[in-house]
């Protein structure tokens, strides 16, 4: 054999050992626990299962309570909506959407042939009558001296009664249109029946205006200082939620301030398209800052008292929009199972709802340190 070829295979023992020994470091930074998979995927076993702290499925006496997304609305019951009893067009529009009105404040004028001849009917009403009054004076006068029949007389008193009734539904229409029979004109000034905001605003500008079959109305004033929290519960849940239990509301406006409300209403019909009903809380709203369209998340627990399985917050695990735990199973086994968290108590435990696992079970304390040393140890 060659000097060459004796090289050679001495440098490729040296590689081989050197091979070795790189493997043999690699193995002894090895986890510290080593876990091995099932044909179960959700079954683990693990070699120091000391390692992670265990807690026990308890059960105790809370109100159940219960998270829903919902959003603000005005109070329907103190909504008004502003028509126009007369036709025309706008020739002065004095407010907008948003704006706060007072009770009396003129909303808008407009020119309006209705009550131009709403004025002038009612015009021609009081001449009639004046004249109808003249010939009952007359009439009275001639009778008293017996130069006037008792029938001609009453006529000339039916006349003038029936000049009156004129006079005054004529009035009353002009009152109506939103005229003062006592400055006649064209120009009717639509105002506000509520001290409120204008939530909703349909006209603008030299629109015209149509009368009693306007459609949508002109204007809707809602007094804001109560206002409704509607949320979307959805049926699986609806056992849950009962008219008069409590209801804690927070904003994403106001994410560090808590609102207290209750339950005024429960929808009596579905939402077929998304199977939830919507659940109505009533909250004061003296400051305005509660605006209309605001998203909110309300809280809801119940007046009554149930056995609930709860478990402490760390030992459940949110994975792909589920909630998960590690529920020990034997010496070195664990499983992992689907529970359905239905709310957190003041002091961070999960409520569960029964199912997969019941009180007594025991579960890993920490479900993400746990998933963690699995994932590294494969």
């Amino acid at each position: 054999m060659t000097a060459s070829k004796r090289r050679s295979i001495t440098t490729a023992a040296a590689l081989l050992l050197l091979a070795a020994g790189i493997a043999c470091s690699d193995n002894s930074k090895a986890a510290p626990t080593r876990t091995e998979t099932t044909i179960d995927p959700s079954v683990f076993h693990v070699d120091q299962p000391d390692l992670f702290k265990l807690a026990k499925i308890e059960t105790r006496q809370l109100s159940t309570q219960l998270d829903a997304n919902g959003v603000v609305t005005p109070d329907v019951n103190r909504n008004i909506h502003v028509t126009s009893q007369g036709s025309g067009r706008v020739v002065d529009l004095r407010v907008k959407l948003g704006d706060d009105v007072q009770k009396g404040q003129v909303l808008l004028t407009i020119y309006s042939a209705d009550l131009a001849g709403a004025f002038s009917d009612y015009q021609k009403a009081l001449a009639d009558e004046h004249l109808a009054n003249k010939g009952l004076e007359r009439a009275q006068l001639l009778y008293s001296h017996g130069a006037f029949a008792q029938k001609d007389l009453e006529v000339a008193q039916d006349a003038e009664d029936k000049a009156k009734v004129d006079v005054h539904n004529t009035e009353q229409h002009v009152r109506l249109l939103g005229g003062d029979p006592a400055h006649p004109g064209s120009l009717l000034e639509l105002r506000a029946p509520v001290n409120g905001t204008i939530v909703e605003q349909n006209v603008s500008g030299f629109e015209g205006v149509k009368s009693l079959d306007n459609s949508p109305n002109l204007f809707t004033i809602a007094d804001l200082s109560q206002v409704w929290i509607v949320c979307d519960v959805y049926e699986n849940d609806l056992g849950e939620v009962h008219v008069g239990d409590a209801a804690e509301v927070r904003l994403s406006a106001y994410p560090d301030k808590l609102y207290h409300g209750k339950i005024g209403d429960i929808s009596r019909v579905l939402d077929p398209n998304i199977r939830s009903a919507k659940v109505r809380i009533v909250l004061p709203n003296p400051d305005g800052s509660l605006r209309p369209n605001m998203y909110a998340v309300a809280t809801f627990r119940s007046t009554q008292l149930h056995a609930l399985a709860v478990v402490p917050g760390t030992a459940v695990m949110r994975l792909q929009d589920k909630d998960w735990v590690f529920r020990k199973e034997g010496p070195n086994q664990f499983r992992k199972i689907e529970v359905h968290g239905i709310g957190v108590t003041p002091d961070g435990f999960q409520e569960l709802r029964e199912g997969a696992v019941k009180p007594g079970n025991e579960v890993v304390a920490n479900a993400l340190e746990f998933s963690s040393a699995v994932a590294e140890s494969k």
